[in-house]
């Protein structure tokens, strides 16, 4: 069995708390990892928000000692979660599951430039609260016959595909990145950024990135409907 070696028992808590928040949106949660030299990459999908979640761990030291190999497998992401030893700053690599069809569409690893009118983290923050607020109050307006799925979808949809600030990144994508805990206080301006690269965009902070990808003209990936 193959066992990673985090940095620190910080970077094995961190890892952990990713890997509890996507549980908690899928129970049956699957997470692709590559690893090569000190650096661990993992992507997660949690569907509440239909976006990409990137999680960078840093390891104690290179991959399989530096070897000419690296590491690209897809698994459970509960198993993975299980096998994690904070005080020691390990994680066993379970058996590879069957890749959900997301696994195999990664955003690249290079090529990304910066995108301007991104707003400062603390109005991310204040508008995922003014949007979810806004969820709820429309919701809740609705008469008992009217609170269908479909109307709740449609109101989520028209919340959560709104543009932040004068780019072309949903709502969704700040509301899925504060869920995952990668929008906390401290991720300021030097942290957090917008990047591009052909039909993706990437929302960047110092403790993870969420990326949304074009799937047809104008549109950023599929949109996300209700808040759970």
């Amino acid at each position: 069995m193959t066992v990673l070696h985090l940095a620190d028992e910080t970077e094995a808590a961190d890892l952990a708390a990713f890997l509890s928040r996507l549980l908690r949106y899928d129970r049956g949660a699957a997470v692709r990892l590559q690893a090569a030299g000190t650096a661990l990459a993992v992507f997660g999908r949690p569907p509440s928000f239909e976006v990409l979640a990137v999680r960078a761990v840093r390891l104690a030291k290179p991959y399989e000692d530096g070897l000419d190999v690296t590491l690209d497998v897809t698994v459970s992401a509960g198993e993975l979660l299980e096998s994690i030893d904070e005080r020691a700053a390990t994680a066993a690599v379970p058996a590879a599951v069957t890749g959900p069809p997301w696994a195999g569409v990664l955003p690249p690893r290079g090529g990304w430039r910066p995108e301007p009118g991104l707003p400062a983290a603390d109005a991310l923050r204040t508008t995922v609260a003014e949007s979810v607020a806004e969820f709820r109050s429309r919701t809740q307006e609705l008469t008992p016959e009217r609170r269908t799925r479909a109307e709740l979808d449609r109101i989520g949809r028209d919340i959560w595909s709104r543009e932040v600030g004068d780019t072309r990144l949903p709502v969704r994508a700040v509301h899925a990145a504060q869920s995952l805990g990668f929008l906390r206080p401290g991720a300021g301006a030097d942290g957090t950024g917008l990047y591009s690269c052909g039909a993706w965009l990437r929302l960047r902070t110092p403790y993870g990135s969420v990326a949304v990808r074009r799937t047809g003209p104008g549109a950023l990936g599929v949109l996300g409907v209700s808040v759970r």
